[in-house]
């Protein structure tokens, strides 16, 4: 064991344990560039533990027809950067935000970003990442056309800036409020600007984006006085623009509205840096000066920078990890993406806006949104609440401050900055609430919770519920993917029940309990799939059990994919599907199976194969883990290390899908620990295998849980034994109550695999 990681061990959480504090810590092993260049869809750029900013570099901000492969807005194999914007979505399939977008500028400056394949036709820059440094809370580059090192840090609500310019060019700021990150014509619906008689620079911009009508409100400083200045409303074709206000020339105003705004602030030549701070607020330009005012106190970048990093190791100290560099890197790296999201979305003073558009204070809590409840509920969520319960109980709150606030009475499902998108199926805030509660967090109202969570389950104009309830299904004919809103509302109804139960409310855990069973409506025993029905109970046809796209019988998957959901019954599966034997040969075929990728060509979610075992989209995540149920645990074994070693890297393209919002990084942090929630809220977790040596889980109770793997390395894969706190662990599983009382498990590796 390493001194480092006996030292953790040895001292309580706390302030006893100083080891986040240090200049190196847990965060100097992360690189946010991971995910950065492939599917990940991670964004490198400066923030701070689910903080509202993300000032980070976009490379493009192409039309939504192509806007895929930047819903982070950066490309790691882009040459150039069109500017820093201050709000983004780490690892989301799906995209918007980008929002106040600057570029600083030295010499001429030009108004239209231009194309990236001809150098110096618009107001990008070209770069090279040897100049780029990229740290949790900082992120630098070197804009090669302009010859300007551009900084940024961050806050919980304001993001810096230091630009040094060269020495004899005059330097100006870009301001661009016209850009999105999946842009397309008529996207941003009203902008206004306005120049302060302090400086400060406020402004407002509605789009028609993911989230239709978002509003988000910015006030921007700058630490030197403006030299001139220039406000533009680029708008063309429109029929009717109102009279022209005060001013003969965009040099002669303070304040543009429109659709298509601009602004250029000069400030000649400088002798130092220039520093910008923004502000953002989901409410109004008050509250964004407001939030300015109270966290954006001063012009010491390197200060603020030292805060963020403090903020980074306190948060990733909560697990002390030993092994190679590499092994590192990619560990805090994970735990760094498991941490960006949800992202506070409520201003200094508690305002909030919800999903009825409406603004709303929070009374003793911090609102957050971002919510990718489809993804997160897998394992981010767990996570959550065995790490950071106290996140998590602010996060719940969140959801029923969310759902008593919504039009039509439901809890979150794909929401961020407090406003609804209907994106993806099911009601999985149902489980991210269940899970939560019963893995002992608490600090939220337990009675109004299950009440937000029946009223999800039981909403007569969701998903069509109406028909599930009435039929126990989704029928077809009636609703689009229908074969896995089944599934997916039936395992919703099992963590429900189980929440109910364990609050003794009898008579609706019942009720949920019976509808938990709906998967067996969707059991076709001639074919072995699970499928979708029609009004009139016959499954739909015809049946191509390969066949994915969007819209179909499935959400983002194929028949293969979705046989396997039934995480809340998997005994039951094994039963319905012949026994033990029948069951492991079935999952070998859908590993082993020579799949064309081309296959998905047209549903872009679905990567990372490995047969039809689809890792880059999350109905596959608990699939290997369940070899252990048919009593067949070196196979998990052998199907995790496969995974591992084909879907993660430490390279810019080093996650194969999505990370969505944390759910892909939080499957390799429990994997790597040895153990993972196949069905969350059950307080259960399964044993796979470790793939690092030690770790040592330091939680909010005081306690340390440890993880020690004797004999890992490429030649010892297999697992020979398990202990907990000495004792032999026959059990294939691990309950939350065992890693809550501290404590050590311990794995012995050999080279065979070791079958019964």
């Amino acid at each position: 064991m390493s001194a480092t990681l006996a030292l953790a061990i040895a001292l309580p959480p706390g302030p006893a344990h100083a080891a986040g504090d240090t200049a190196g810590g847990p965060a100097a092993m992360v690189d946010p560039r991971i995910g950065t260049g492939g599917p990940g869809h991670t964004f490198p750029g400066a923030t701070v533990p689910f903080g509202m900013i993300q000032p980070s570099p976009d490379t493009a901000m192409p039309e939504f027809h192509h806007a895929y492969g930047w819903a982070g807005g950066y490309q790691y194999n882009d040459p150039t950067i069109m500017g820093f914007s201050h709000t983004h979505f780490s690892g989301a399939g799906h995209s918007d935000l980008g929002d106040v977008l600057l570029m600083p500028i030295s010499g001429d400056v030009r108004m239209e970003p231009g194309d990236p394949a001809k150098p110096q036709s618009g107001y990008r820059s070209r770069f090279s990442h040897a100049t780029e440094v990229e740290h949790p809370g900082y992120y630098a580059v070197t804009l090669d056309d302009y010859a300007v090192r551009a900084e940024l840090t961050a806050g919980l609500r304001v993001g810096w800036h230091r630009y040094t310019f060269p020495a004899g060019k005059p330097a100006h700021v870009l301001l661009d409020l016209r850009p999105s990150i999946y842009d397309y014509p008529g996207k941003v619906l009203w902008t206004r600007l306005r120049v302060r008689e302090d400086g400060t620079v406020t402004g407002c911009r509605t789009t028609r984006g993911w989230a239709p009508g978002r509003t988000l409100c910015f006030a921007m400083r700058f630490s030197r006085p403006m030299t001139g200045r220039a406000l533009y409303n680029r708008e063309t074709n429109v029929p009717y623009r109102g009279f022209r206000g005060p001013g003969n020339a965009p040099v002669d105003q303070n304040v543009q509205n429109g659709r298509a705004v601009q602004a250029v602030f000069d400030f000649g030549t400088l002798d130092r840096p220039l520093g910008v701070k923004v502000a953002i607020s989901p409410v109004s330009e008050t509250n964004a000066i407001a939030n300015l005012d109270q966290e954006g106190r001063g012009w010491d970048f390197d200060a603020r920078r030292a805060e963020a990093t403090t903020m980074w190791n306190r948060t990733l100290s909560v697990i002390d990890v030993a092994g190679t560099p590499d092994q590192r890197t990619q560990f805090y790296t994970a735990l760094y993406h498991a941490m960006l999201a949800p992202t506070l979305s409520m201003d200094a003073n508690g305002e909030y806006r919800g999903p009825d558009q409406d603004i709303h204070k929070a009374q003793g809590f911090g609102f957050y949104s971002t919510w990718s409840t489809w993804d997160v509920y897998r394992a981010q969520q767990p996570l959550m609440a065995l790490l950071r319960p106290d996140m998590s109980t602010q996060l719940v709150r969140s959801l029923i401050a969310a759902q008593q606030a919504s039009p039509v009475g439901v809890l979150p499902v794909w929401s961020y900055q407090g406003l609804e998108t209907w994106c993806m199926t099911g009601y999985h805030a149902v489980p991210i609430i269940a899970d939560a509660y019963l893995a002992g967090v608490r600090g939220f109202d337990a009675d109004a919770a299950l009440n937000a969570m029946v009223a999800s389950a039981t909403s007569p104009v969701y998903g069509d519920l109406t028909d599930y309830i009435r039929l126990g299904y989704v029928p077809i004919d009636k609703e689009a993917e229908a074969g896995s809103k089944t599934l997916e509302y039936a395992y919703d109804d099992w963590s429900l029940a189980r929440m109910a139960r364990a609050m003794g409310r009898t008579r609706i855990a019942e009720q949920f309990e019976k509808r938990a069973g709906n998967w067996r409506n969707e059991w076709d025993p001639q074919t072995g799939f699970m499928r979708a029905r029609l009004s009139t109970g016959q499954f739909h046809t015809p049946f191509d059990p390969t066949a994915a796209a969007y819209g179909s019988d499935y959400t983002e998957g194929s028949a293969w994919q979705y046989l396997w959901f039934v995480p809340q019954d998997v005994p039951g599966l094994i039963e319905a599907m012949g026994g033990d034997a029948p069951f492991i040969a079935r999952l070998d075929t859908l590993f082993d199976t020579r799949v064309d990728p081309a296959q998905f060509k047209n549903v872009e979610d679905i990567s990372g194969l490995i047969g039809w075992y689809a890792h880059g989209n999350e109905p596959s995540h608990h699939i290997a883990y369940l070899y252990d149920y048919a009593g067949a645990p070196w196979k998990t074994q052998q199907r995790l290390k496969q995974i591992m070693d084909s879907q993660y890297s430490g390279r810019p393209d080093g996650l194969a899908g999505n990370d969505d919002l944390g759910q892909t990084s939080a499957w390799y942090l429990f994997t790597a620990l040895g153990f993972y929630p196949v069905a969350p809220g059950s307080n259960d977790y399964t044993i796979g295998r470790p793939f690092v040596p030690r770790a040592a889980i330091h939680l909010p109770n005081g306690r340390t849980f440890a993880m020690v793997a004797d004999h890992l390395d490429a030649a010892h894969p297999y697992v020979a034994a398990v202990t907990l706190n000495g004792k032999p662990q026959d059990l294939l599983h691990l309950r939350q109550q065992d890693i809550l009382n501290g404590g050590e498990l311990r794995f012995v590796m050999q080279a065979e695999p070791k079958r019964p």
